[in-house]
């Protein structure tokens, strides 16, 4: 099958997009990329994006035009998508749309209670004319779990190691891991959680400092020219999300925009400049990635891949990489992978699974009661000719 995938991520720096070739069945699961590209947002529309994550800055009416601006955005890229590809829309069988987070509820106890992710699908569906699998995350929390780390299911299906644990470590916005046990192991399962803040008070720092004319420390260049206050440091690692144990997820709704604005004031009566806030707060990324490896991997992972844009920050790379001196650092592209692309080609490998039926979920990823189909369908015009391929071969 052709599948789009379409991600906008915790950093609502744009929407990325995928056209994949997806086929089989697990384990025996095939996917690879055709063709790939990343839309960036204006500034303004991104300002919508993580005010509507705000309660005090998010309406139920801009949140609700949000949702159809959204739909229309993801559509022409999709279009963008296939055109470019050298494909036409009647060639593709789903799209499968993450969105855009806006709020993830996490209970004081862990418990995820709701989550809500916006862009919407019947306008997808009406543009494209293909049938749209959307909204894949509330089924997971309605089965008892955290709705997240979704990536994590793909990465069981696509990149274990024969013989060796790996750890796939995503640093976007917030942080996630999956601990992968090898092939050869048949009894353990594999473990995924949000490890904490990944670029999220790096880029809320960032912004602050700049008056909005930054989104993110290109290059590390401000961390690099500073000094991390090891004591701040220890006392940041004590915040009670790190204890928690397993399953859990985290967003911007502890680790955003608010906590940014409250850890520089913090900083500065510590007598710290910008330089050496921003030093600290990746040294708190990397330092926070190792801690949690630390208590709760399964088994020392030989490798660690590293996806999202935190991997473009080489101060925050270097410090991982002496965190976790007994793992080989790797990026994704080092197995033939698109690390730009990854989350998008998990939507369309969701979409493919959800499609036929199956599961898109371990119950040991996200903590739920029992595998989930997960997403809602949105009919194409295609839907019909697609039920009929798919079911009477």
């Amino acid at each position: 099958m052709y599948v789009v995938g379409l991600m906008s991520g915790t950093s609502a720096d744009g929407i990325d997009a995928a056209l994949c070739e997806i086929g089989g069945a697990p384990p025996a699961l095939s996917a690879r990329i055709l063709h790939a590209l990343t839309e960036p947002y204006e500034a303004d529309f991104q300002r919508r994006i993580l005010d509507a994550c705000l309660p005090e800055r998010s309406r139920v009416d801009g949140l609700c035009r949000l949702n159809f601006d959204l739909g229309e955005r993801f559509a022409a890229v999709a279009l963008r998508l296939i055109r470019e590809a050298g494909k036409t829309p009647a060639d593709i069988h789903l799209i499968g749309s993450h969105g855009q987070t806006v709020w993830h509820a996490v209970e004081p106890d862990g418990r995820v209670s709701a989550t809500l992710q916006i862009t919407e699908a019947s306008v997808l569906a009406e543009r494209t004319g293909i049938t749209t699998i959307s909204n894949f995350r509330p089924r997971d929390v309605a089965a008892g779990g955290q709705g997240a780390p979704l990536t994590a299911y793909a990465d069981w299906l696509l990149l274990r190691h024969p013989t060796a644990w790996r750890a796939v470590q995503n640093i976007g916005g917030i942080g996630n891991v999956t601990f992968l046990p090898p092939l050869a192991d048949s009894v353990s399962p594999p473990l995924a959680f949000d490890t904490g803040p990944g670029n999220a008070l790096i880029d809320g720092a960032l912004a602050i400092f700049t008056n909005g004319r930054a989104a993110y420390d290109r290059d590390g260049a401000l961390a690099r020219q500073g000094m991390v206050d090891e004591g701040w440091l220890r006392l940041l690692l004590a915040h009670p999300y790190y204890e928690r144990r397993p399953p859990k997820t985290t967003g911007r709704e502890l680790f955003g925009a608010a906590e940014a604005a409250r850890l520089i004031a913090e900083g500065r009566a510590r007598g710290l400049d910008d330089a050496g806030i921003a030093a600290t707060l990746t040294a708190l990324t990397a330092a926070s990635i190792a801690d949690a490896y630390r208590r709760f991997a399964p088994a020392p992972p030989a490798e660690v891949f590293l996806g999202g844009g935190g991997r473009f920050n080489p101060v925050l790379v270097e410090r991982l990489r002496a965190e976790l001196p007994d793992s080989r650092l790797l990026m994704h592209e080092d197995i033939g992978l698109s690390s730009d692309h990854k989350e998008a080609l998990v939507f369309a490998l969701l979409a493919h699974e959800s499609w036929h039926a199956r599961p898109g979920t371990l119950p040991a990823l996200t903590g739920a009661a029992h595998p989930v189909v997960l997403g809602q369908i949105t009919p194409g015009q295609n839907y019909a000719a697609l039920l009929r391929e798919t079911w009477n071969g």
